[in-house]
């Protein structure tokens, strides 16, 4: 059996759906029985969370509990602030388990694990040395900043010290870490995009009528760089997902032809993509992999994308524009909408990339093989 640890963040995002996707690869893939001993920021005061960040993890016992009573030979570790910690992976391998720790963000040195803030990329916290974030205030909650900051001084070099293998979703997302000083056993360090699972036969993208953005409405998501791009443009954007800056995008938007349609499920996101001529990500930070596009391109869309973080590995030239450059990025939307090439080109490249079966292999080697 292999235990999927996971402590949700209180704004879900893409981590949470790499997590569910990789629990499904597992049980179709692998042929292994999953669980998932999860945990959630947003049902902790905000006294219960910094405890935990300080203590390096709370009740750490049940982790072991559920290695033993489960018969766990792996534990697979995605996010575990604030309240699973370094004890959660010690606890696991004591009880027999092989643990894997999975680093979807940089938040093992960055307290807000985007290297974003005030507008701009920031790698300022390196290695022990977290005081900037603290004096930035990154977490935008004093208090909570400076038990960040504590926490990843002193907790980090033990959290890795816990793992056997360490698995990062693109070779951007590992040179990144190792610019920040992240204490990692880099020999141990595997590169491992996520799966995709839901991809279509061929490209529908010539039949679209507007342009789509699928993120998080944060200001490192750029997502007021693609209203205007699309004005500019002439053409329809449709905006799904939620977040902090929704009402500052809403006012921004005006009378444009922007909806915002808020969360949805997967066959509403199925639907808007089956709709769309292009799908765009226009991000200001250093993606550490680019889940959003990838599922864009399994649905034969074709992307346009920031040239930022591991973007680049994921499209081709063409396909990226300069982070925060509305003018360009309306010029690549009017060459690039519904063009059928361009989304059998993206289809071919996520596949091979992240085709079940293929990131499937690679996590069996990681894992190591059944006793």
């Amino acid at each position: 059996m292999v235990l999927f640890l996971h402590n949700r963040y209180r704004t879900t995002g893409g981590e949470e759906r790499v997590v569910e996707d990789l629990m499904r690869l597992v049980r179709e893939q692998l042929g292994e029985q999953v669980e998932l001993l999860g945990r959630d920021s947003a049902s902790l005061s905000r006294g219960r969370a910094a405890a935990g960040l300080l203590r390096g993890g709370l009740k750490p016992e049940d982790v072991a509990r559920a290695v033993r009573i489960g018969g766990a030979r792996v534990v697979h570790a995605h996010n575990l602030n604030p309240t699973l910690g370094w004890r959660a992976l010690a606890a696991a391998r004591e009880a027999g388990a092989r643990v894997v720790l999975h680093l979807h963000q940089y938040r093992i040195v960055c307290a807000i694990g985007v290297c974003f803030t005030r507008g701009a990329e920031c790698t300022r916290c390196h290695g022990r040395d977290t005081l900037p974030g603290v004096r930035l205030n990154c977490r935008a909650n004093l208090p909570e900043a400076a038990a960040y900051g504590a926490s990843l001084a002193l907790w980090q070099s033990r959290l890795a010290d816990q793992a056997d293998a360490v698995i990062v979703p693109s070779e951007f997302a590992r040179e990144r870490l190792r610019e920040l000083g992240a204490p990692l056993p880099w020999e141990r360090v595997h590169v491992l995009a996520p799966p995709v699972h839901a991809v279509v036969a061929e490209s529908s993208a010539v039949t679209g009528s507007y342009a789509l953005v699928v993120s998080r409405l944060a200001a490192e998501k750029g997502v007021d760089v693609a209203i205007d791009a699309c004005r500019r443009a002439g053409i329809g954007l449709v905006i799904a997902g939620e977040g902090p800056e929704r009402d500052a995008l809403q006012a921004r938007a005006g009378d444009s032809e922007v909806r915002f349609v808020g969360h949805v499920d997967d066959a509403e996101l199925a639907a808007l993509r089956a709709g769309a001529a292009i799908a765009l990500v226009p991000s200001r930070s250093a993606e550490t992999f680019g889940l959003a596009a990838a599922e864009a391109m399994a649905a034969g869309l074709p992307v346009v994308a920031s040239r930022v973080g591991a973007l680049g590995e994921l499209l081709d030239e063409q396909s990226l524009v300069p982070a925060g450059d509305a003018g360009a990025l309306a010029a690549a939307i009017t060459r690039l909408a519904g063009d059928r090439a361009a989304g059998a080109w993206g289809l071919q490249r996520v596949r091979a990339m992240c085709a079940p079966e293929l990131v499937a292999a690679s996590l069996a080697c990681i894992y190591g093989p059944a006793t």
